[in-house]
């Protein structure tokens, strides 16, 4: 390879002869004959404007300039052997290195903890940052532009072939009320459930969620008399209010204990929502990448089947 005048082979060249100092040995390093070091000798003399090696006694002593350009050619073919020669596997024991995760609500809130304790025991030297977003399929533009190194989340609703996935965590609905509701105490009816005045959580800002879906297949709909953008106050509101709140059940799990709210089967067929890692394609054989994929899918991998 020339660059700038210059084939690149020489550099190897005369590294090997700072290292040997010696035009036989040297040839012997670079596997090359002793006529061609000579002659590669000469051509690094002539685009240098120095002799860089002067003959003495006891070998090839470098000059001054010989000296000067080691520092950096030495280097160079260091970063070029790391670049060519497979790396290990990512040991982050002595690492110093950080990642940025995309996650909504429910990832941060149920799966974060769990993350940050194994990471603050395998890995403390390594960071995490956080970007959130609403829209699932905003997790593939923060893929696509390297915003994020990996996200959690529900799969986007296009299937694109560079963005790949590993299921994560699966979760039911719960329906939330007060202790000392009927519902609570005479058990959910469907006609007790649509007459009840009903919290929607849409991180998106919608009014009408997955369960107003379900209703609709059967002609039916519900009261949403609150919509909210966080799952943070739903339990404190309901504790305080006859409302009623359909939520993953993980999500209240985590969320503070509250003596005067009961977790109930919600009184019609809901799905079971399933969260994936997700990581582009031009991500996947990185080794750091492939080690913190391992560690976070290592912590729920059970919760997906």
């Amino acid at each position: 390879m020339d660059f700038r005048g210059l084939d690149l082979n020489l550099l190897v060249a005369f590294n090997a002869l700072m290292e040997e100092q010696n035009v036989t040995r040297a040839a012997g390093k670079a596997s090359v004959s002793q006529p061609a070091m000579s002659a590669a000798l000469a051509r690094l003399r002539t685009h240098f404007a120095d002799p860089l090696f002067i003959r003495s006694a006891s070998g090839l002593l470098p000059t001054a300039r010989a000296k000067e350009i080691h520092l950096h050619v030495g280097r160079a073919l260091d970063e070029i052997a790391h670049l060519l020669t497979p790396e290990e596997a990512f040991s982050p024991h002595n690492r110093s290195v950080a990642f940025t995760l995309g996650m909504s609500e429910y990832p941060l809130m149920v799966l974060m903890p769990t993350i940050m304790r194994t990471l603050s025991q395998q890995a403390p030297d390594v960071t995490i940052h956080v970007r959130t977003f609403v829209d699932r399929d905003q997790s593939v533009a923060m893929l696509d532009s390297g915003e994020v190194d990996l996200v959690i989340g529900i799969v986007p609703t296009r299937t694109e072939k560079r963005i790949l996935s590993q299921p994560l965590i699966r979760d039911e609905f719960v329906t939330l009320v007060r202790r000392d509701s009927d519902a609570a105490r005479h058990g959910m009816t469907l006609e007790r459930y649509l007459a009840m005045k009903h919290i929607l959580v849409s991180p998106e800002g919608n009014h009408y969620g997955l369960v107003d879906e379900q209703l609709r297949k059967q002609g039916l709909s519900r009261m949403v008399r609150l919509t909210l953008p966080t799952m943070s106050a739903v339990s404190r509101i309901i504790a305080r209010t006859n409302y009623v709140a359909t939520v993953l059940r993980r999500s209240v799990l985590v969320d503070e204990a509250h003596d005067d709210i009961v977790l109930l089967k919600p009184p019609l067929a809901l799905p079971e929502i399933a969260f994936h890692l997700l990581w582009h394609r031009r991500s996947d054989g990185g080794n750091a990448h492939q080690w913190l994929r391992k560690l976070i899918h290592a912590q729920f991998s059970t919760c997906a089947e």
